[in-house]
């Protein structure tokens, strides 16, 4: 390697380390000065040593506009996955940054389907977290998401894991998204628990209360 070429590669790296603190701190004017100077510096991510996207970070730290302009400027940005196996999409939701999940999935709407190396789906990062307004919006953009929950991960199901961390809230919105289905209650966690065991071995009255609720609700609603 020439004395040029070393050079070129030293500038390279430059750039993709003043991407990368751009991305940590959120820093919209000097992502556009470098996608400015050069156009092709995000198709030069995925082959980085990091497992990390610039639009993980962001994402992960609910810089909205930075995430917008990574977006417009590399939408497949969006499919990248981190060493988890985990996409952007995974890291808004368990953050709760509703309007960056809102971007991400204007961009990518599959990406809701897409499990992690637990098997997790972007739905269990916001459910395990009571992230309810991104759960909104995951069920939105995917309706299918929510018929996957009842494969989740070795916790049992999306429903269990609301139950798991009191996300009471959450709980209802998965309840009332399955629309009167009753299959989730025969779901079984790595304890051989259901959803309804689940909550009265925590004492959990109040989940006995939100079923009995959304079943009465669905009830009327068929006599509606």
């Amino acid at each position: 390697m020439d004395i040029l070429e070393e050079k070129k590669v030293e500038d390279d790296d430059d750039e993709m380390r003043k991407l990368y603190d751009a991305s940590m701190k959120g820093c919209v004017g000097t992502l556009k000065k470098l996608v400015q100077k050069n156009p092709l510096i995000l198709s030069r991510v995925s082959l980085c040593p990091f497992t990390e996207t610039p639009l993980h970070i962001a994402s992960l730290l609910g810089h909205l506009e930075f995430c917008q302009i990574l977006l417009r400027n590399s939408p497949s940005l969006a499919t990248e996955l981190d060493s988890e196996g985990r996409c952007p999409l995974h890291l808004a939701s368990a953050k709760g940054h509703t309007e960056v999940v809102k971007e991400l999935l204007n961009t990518n709407p599959e990406m809701c389907l897409v499990r992690d190396k637990d098997d997790m789906l972007p739905l269990h990062f916001a459910a395990m977290r009571g992230r309810v307004e991104a759960m909104k919006e995951l069920i939105k953009a995917k309706p299918d998401s929510i018929e996957m929950v009842e494969s989740g991960d070795e916790d049992g199901s999306v429903l269990q894991l609301c139950v798991r961390y009191n996300h009471f809230e959450a709980l209802k919105l998965l309840v009332e998204s399955l629309r009167g289905d009753r299959r989730f209650l025969s779901v079984k966690d790595k304890e051989d628990n259901s959803l309804l065991c689940l909550a009265v071995k925590h004492r959990q009255i109040k989940v006995l209360f939100i079923l009995k609720e959304c079943k009465c609700n669905s009830k009327k609603g068929e006599i509606d």
